[in-house]
């Protein structure tokens, strides 16, 4: 019975070599016909279009993929322009100025001590925004993009040179009373001073935004 079981067994494994084999055969015959068909149809395609010539890389137009922009563009334009227009020109600095020998304001409701210690350099400057040159509805513009951009920086003391006033017609500081006025306008303003001589003196002044 064992002899008997060994020689079922023996013939079925030559079986399936067998039938392994022969797909093996089958596999193999459909890979060259493939093949054949591909070699084939790329002579066709050939002969049917004649000679071909390589192109010139100096040619070719280089497709860069513009990606984009993830800023929303027209909202940004949108506030700057709310920001532009909310600094007017028509404000009565005189309305709210309280001034002393050094020009300096606080925002009412912030105590005196505030603009002192402004004035000592308790607070570091950490940012400048230098509007020589610029005529009034740029510099408004700047300003309002630095002020905005520094309190999204969490910055709280600021620098504005404005300059003297000693180019404008008549020596008179035009844009300087401007920009006093501007600040004057904008909530985030608690309070400026003049800046000491050496940070600039009359030509510029220190501003204290509110804690972000």
């Amino acid at each position: 019975m064992s002899k008997f079981n060994s020689l079922a067994d023996l013939k079925k494994v030559k079986t399936q070599i067998a039938e392994q084999a022969a797909q093996h055969a089958v596999e193999e015959a459909a890979r060259l016909l493939a093949q054949t068909r591909q070699k084939t149809h790329q002579r066709l395609f050939l002969a049917a279009i004649g000679k071909v010539q390589p192109l010139n890389d100096h040619a070719r137009a280089p497709l860069v993929k513009q990606r984009p922009s993830t800023l929303p563009l027209q909202l940004l334009l949108d506030e700057k322009e709310v920001l532009r227009s909310s600094l007017s020109d028509d404000f009565d600095v005189g309305t709210l100025l309280d001034t002393d020998a050094d020009l300096s304001y606080a925002r009412p409701g912030v105590g005196p001590d505030v603009t002192r210690k402004l004035r000592r350099g308790v607070w570091s400057v950490q940012g400048e925004l230098d509007l020589h040159g610029l005529r009034t509805e740029d510099a408004r513009e700047a300003l309002a993009d630095f002020l905005r951009d520094a309190q999204k920086r969490g910055w709280r003391c600021l620098r504005v040179v404005h300059g003297k006033g000693l180019g404008s017609p008549g020596k008179t500081p035009v844009l300087k009373n401007r920009v006093l006025n501007w600040l004057m306008q904008k909530n985030e303003v608690l309070a400026y001073v003049q800046a000491k001589p050496a940070e600039g003196g009359a030509g510029a002044v220190l501003v204290l935004l509110q804690p972000g």
